[in-house]
C-alpha cells in the first residue's frame, strides 16, 4: 500500500508539474519590451541553466523554446529579438523582447533549472502588446473670412492678397483745386497780366492825344471862320 501511495503522489506530481508563478507584461508594438524573471544567486555555485519557452511551463524543460543560457552565457536563441540584457551571474535572467510586434503577445514561460526532483523554478508571464495610440483629434484650422475691396482678385484663408489697379497722374485725385494745373500755365498767366497792365497805359496815352488833336483843329477852324469875318 505504501509503495502504491508513493507511485500515485509520483505520477500527480509529474501530471501536474510544479507550482508556478507569473504576471501580466503589457507593452506597445515597436517597444522593447522585458518581461522579469529572477532566481536567488549566493555564490557561483548557485549559478544554473535556464530557459525561456513559448505557452506555460511544462512539467519539464521549456515548451517552443526560444532562448536557453547555461547560467554564464546564452547558449541557444532562435531569434535575435530575444535577449537575456540582465546580470546573468546576479541570476537576473528577465527576458527582452526587442521591437516588440502583436505576435508576440501570449504566454512565456521563464524556468529555472535547479538540482533536485520538482526543484525547478518556473513563472508564466502573459505578455500584451497593444498597437500604439494614433490621436484622431483632427488639427484645428482657423479660417479667417475677409472680404477684400473691389480690386481684389484673390482671397484665401491664411492670406488675403489686394491687388489694387493703378492710377495715372491725371486720374489721380487732387486734395485742392489751384489756379494753375502746371508750373508753365502759371508763367503764361502772368506774363498775360503783365502785358494788359502794360497795353492799358498806353491806350489811355492814345486817347488823350486824339482828344487833344480834335481840340486843337476846332480851335484853328474857328480862328478862320473869325479872320473870315473880319475882312
Amino acid at each position: 500500500q505504501l509503495l502504491a501511495l508513493c507511485s500515485t503522489a509520483a505520477f500527480v506530481s509529474l501530471s501536474t508539474g510544479p507550482a508556478v508563478s507569473g504576471s501580466v507584461v503589457k507593452g506597445h508594438v515597436g517597444q522593447n519590451v522585458t518581461v522579469p524573471c529572477f532566481y536567488r544567486v549566493q555564490g557561483p555555485h548557485d549559478i544554473t541553466s535556464m530557459c525561456w519557452g513559448r505557452d506555460s511551463c511544462p512539467a519539464s524543460k521549456c515548451s517552443r523554446p526560444i532562448i536557453w543560457t547555461d547560467g554564464w552565457r546564452v547558449t541557444e536563441q532562435s531569434s535575435s529579438r530575444y535577449l537575456l540584457k540582465g546580470d546573468l551571474l546576479m541570476g537576473d535572467v528577465s527576458l527582452t523582447i526587442v521591437n516588440a510586434e502583436e505576435a508576440d503577445s501570449g504566454v512565456y514561460c521563464c524556468r529555472v533549472e535547479i538540482s533536485g526532483w520538482f526543484n525547478d523554478q518556473t513563472s508564466n508571464h502573459n505578455v500584451v502588446i497593444e498597437k500604439a495610440r494614433i490621436s484622431t483629434a483632427s488639427p484645428h484650422t482657423y479660417t479667417s473670412e475677409q472680404t477684400s475691396a473691389p480690386g481684389s482678385t484673390s482671397k484665401s484663408s491664411s492670406t488675403i492678397t489686394r491687388m489694387w489697379p493703378s492710377v495715372s497722374a491725371s486720374e489721380a485725385p487732387q486734395t485742392a483745386s489751384g489756379p494753375c494745373s502746371s508750373t508753365s500755365d502759371c508763367l503764361d498767366v502772368t506774363s498775360n497780366l503783365q502785358n494788359v497792365s502794360v497795353s492799358l497805359p498806353n491806350q489811355q496815352y492814345s486817347e488823350n492825344g486824339l482828344y487833344i488833336g480834335i481840340g486843337l483843329c476846332a480851335a484853328l477852324l474857328a480862328v478862320l471862320i473869325l479872320a473870315l469875318f473880319l475882312t
